[in-house]
């Protein structure tokens, strides 16, 4: 079975939950939370990376990141 790597550190994600309002934090829900945000975040990046290559650059920059989180 092949082991995920978790680029998303867990503290900072059950801190994230802590400030929404979560009196509480499983373990369980902290690695399905950083789960969802990497996912979220490796789709921006590929977006950004298309958004630059079809400005002719090859540097992502903020631009293209908050764009691409706008789709």
């Amino acid at each position: 079975m092949a082991r995920k790597v978790n680029i998303v550190p867990k503290a900072p994600v059950a801190r994230i939950l802590m400030n929404a309002g979560a009196k509480r934090v499983s373990a369980d829900a902290v690695d399905a939370f950083a789960d969802v945000i990497q996912e979220i975040a490796e789709n921006i990046g590929t977006q950004a990376v298309r958004i630059s290559k079809h400005s002719g650059r090859k540097t992502v920059q903020e631009g293209d990141i908050k764009l691409a989180a706008k789709q």
